[in-house]
């Protein structure tokens, strides 16, 4: 029988480098030139390779090949066959096999619940550090959670690296010694809960049982859920109440109108609560139809529900962009004052802001933007958008002559303290203060041994195995996790690294993690130059603004697919390709749409059509690419707009973030061209988005939203 021989050499001690002969790399599926490493593969061992030199031989054809194994492995996991990940975890081990972590980890995790905690620790042994030990613990914490096994979930908690489960946030408060007053930490953590889990849950029932969380608890967790439509954690928060107000609740989320015809009462305060959640649902289910129960019910209600509903109201005006929007708001604003303090969301107080600066036919209401300020969580209110808004506001209130000097200064100062070359209320800031500022310089070059610790970081070299047989959501967890505590210059050797490999989403979001030292070549690279400049001048498009949509897009990325079948640089639909290749007179084949230059010639082409219908609108070209052309065509109806606010009030903050981000990016790509033109945001934005057409033309959607 013949062996593929690979020969092992440690780099540090706990990384080799696997060099393999052409038979080898047969074996390997040409993952070492997959990863971008020309013959050569950085990968990490496990700990019986922590060794000076090892040899070991490979059996071909007993095991899938090395990719095969790894993919392979990982299916089994998803379909939690673990006869067949136990067989492949043993084969990993028994050939040292570099991603061997990851075998033991979809292994150990598929058969959690019937495991035990020496198990674990074991575990933890063999992969002290590794991004697959702390994601375990995370697992193990929740699993511990569920068991209420409180000692050994203390003890694994205290180990717990990335703190960043809602659901394990909730499990260690009740892990807390009892005596300890948890209510506000845990209502805290209740109401931010996204949706229903079992730990968030458990903590509430357990609080609620004790007398800790009141019913008036239960009902404002109720409210916010209802608010962002999460039916689940609806269900899960209304077991807390009594029988007959959970099946009064059940008919209310599925006909909200017949049950304010039938049932709605403003007192006792459980059938109050009910009206109030039955107004919300119709609100945002049937919102023109709702403006009479709305005012007949306000009138009714407890004053603290009644300012809670007019919120509600100004909320839903202000997503469907109504002028009357800031009128619901200003009643629940008056309400509220002679009450305390508001307890509405995050998202509400957002949109009362948002409301204000559409107000008055687009002349904004600055009043009630620095109101709506004024009721937001510190952090937000540290916001670079807020900042900006507020600042805005306080120059439009400013007295005129000397009176309001002092007023502007205020306003002039902060604008100048979030004025950034870098970022898109950073740039509106500096316009409007007349600020021309540079691009950060670039870093001193990274020297040999940065570069080599960086292309010796275990997890890094494990990512670029998992990111290169296609694993990319493994890939990336391992290697973000890889990036913790490293300084600006270890961040920039790392991202280099990817960016040498063609790993483009992993260089740009790695180099944007640097503080102080800004490297634009890694956080804007400009792959492909030759031909998204050719694609964009042919048609007629800025290829800056080409190249700040394909950054957003799939970070240049040429396998990037989205969850609904988005593919290539630009992201294109298959349905939207053959709608623009026939256009365009172009031959097109659904298996082209990975092709770079058809890419490029149907997505360019794509954007010129939508822009051109938009009357070269980049802000709202940008919107319809990703939202589709009849979402921003809607929007654009009502007042003329600054095209900042208009964008600003965009409803779907997927979109809004879109296309802030593309119209930056595009004036940073311009400054690195060289341009004279399109380097100031708030010439790239225009002045004002007029209303819309009175015909438009027949474009279909390439938005995913």
């Amino acid at each position: 029988m013949k062996f593929a021989r690979i020969t092992v050499t440690a780099l540090a001690a706990a990384t080799v480098t696997v060099s393999a002969t052409v038979g080898a790399l047969g074996a390997l599926g040409g993952l070492g030139l997959a990863a971008g490493v020309a013959g050569t593969a950085l990968f990490t061992a496990s700990p019986a390779l922590a060794q000076s030199s090892t040899t070991f031989n490979v059996v071909p054809n007993a095991l899938p090949p090395l990719p095969d194994l790894v993919t392979d492995a990982r299916e089994a996991w998803r379909v939690r066959d673990r006869s067949r990940l136990a067989a492949m975890r043993q084969a990993a081990f028994d050939q040292q096999h570099p991603l061997a972590p990851w075998f033991d980890y979809w292994e150990l995790n598929a058969r959690l619940s019937e495991a035990q905690q020496p198990e674990l620790n074991a575990f933890y042994a063999r992969w002290p550090g590794a991004y697959v030990e702390d994601r375990l613990r995370n697992d193990w914490l929740l699993e511990l959670g569920h068991r209420r096994d409180w000692a050994n979930f203390r003890r694994d908690h205290a180990a717990y690296k990335m703190q960043d489960d809602r659901e394990v946030a909730c499990y260690v408060l009740l892990a807390d010694p009892p005596g300890r007053d948890l209510r506000d930490a845990a209502r805290a953590a209740w109401f931010a809960q996204r949706d229903a889990d079992e730990g968030c849950n458990m903590l509430a029932t357990t609080l609620h049982e004790n007398g800790q969380f009141k019913d008036s608890d239960v009902w404002r967790k109720l409210r916010l859920v209802v608010e962002t439509n999460k039916p689940r954690a609806v269900k899960q928060a209304g077991a807390l109440l009594s029988k007959p107000d959970q099946e009064a609740l059940a008919e209310l989320m599925d006909k909200p109108d017949r049950y304010l015809k039938r049932k709605a009462a403003a007192s006792p305060r459980a059938k109050a609560e009910l009206t109030m959640l039955a107004l919300m649902r119709l609100l945002a289910t049937d919102y023109d139809k709702a403006d009479d129960d709305v005012r007949r019910w306000a009138a009714k209600l407890p004053n603290d529900l009644s300012a809670w509903l007019w919120a509600q109201y100004g909320r839903q005006a202000a997503l469907r962009l109504k002028d009357e929007a800031n009128e619901h708001f200003d009643r629940a604003v008056k309400l509220q004052a002679k009450l305390g303090p508001v307890e509405w969301s995050d998202d509400t107080i957002s949109w009362m802001a948002r409301a204000a600066l559409r107000g008055d036919a687009g002349a904004s209401r600055p009043e009630q933007l620095i109101a709506a300020i004024a009721l937001m969580k510190p952090s937000d209110q540290k916001d670079i958008t807020w900042q900006y808004w507020r600042a805005k506001a306080q120059q439009q209130l400013a007295p005129n002559g000397a009176a309001g000097d002092a007023q502007r200064r205020e306003s002039q100062e902060t604008l100048r303290a979030i004025a950034s070359p870098l970022s898109f209320y950073g740039k509106l800031a500096a316009d409007e203060l007349k600020l021309r500022l540079p691009l950060p310089p670039t870093p001193a070059d990274l020297t040999a041994p940065e570069r080599a610790q960086a292309l010796a970081n275990p997890g890094i070299q494990r990512a670029m195995m998992l990111l290169a047989v296609g694993l990319r959501s493994e890939g990336q967890r391992e290697w973000n996790f890889s990036l913790r505590g490293l300084s600006d210059r270890e961040l920039l050797s790392v991202a280099q690294a990817a960016c040498e490999r063609e790993l483009w989403e992993r260089c740009i979001q790695t180099s944007e993690r640097t503080k102080t030292e800004i490297d634009l070549a890694q956080r804007f690279p400009m792959p492909y130059r030759a031909d998204v400049f050719k694609q964009s001048t042919a048609m007629g498009l800025d290829p800056a603004y080409v190249y700040g949509l394909i950054r957003q897009e799939s970070r240049f990325m040429m396998d990037a697919r989205s969850h609904v079948g988005a593919g290539g640089l630009m992201q294109v639909m298959p349905a939207t390709a053959k709608w623009t290749a026939k256009k365009l007179g172009v031959d097109f084949k659904p298996d082209m749409l990975h092709d770079r230059d058809t890419n490029l010639r149907l997505g360019t082409g794509y954007l010129k059509l939508v822009m051109d219908s938009f009357e070269g609108s980049q802000a709202m070209a940008a919107a319809a690419y990703n939202a589709g052309p009849n979402r921003p065509r809607r929007w654009r109806d009502g007042p003329q707009l600054d095209a900042a606010i208009w964008t600003e009030n965009i409803p779907i903050w997927e979109t809004r973030d879109y296309v802030r981000k593309v119209l930056s990016n595009a004036t940073i790509y311009a400054q690195l061209m060289g341009r004279e033109g399109g380097t100031v945001l708030r010439e790239r934005l225009g002045r004002v988005i007029g209303p819309a057409a009175a015909s438009a033309p027949d474009i279909p959607a390439n938005g995913t939203n």
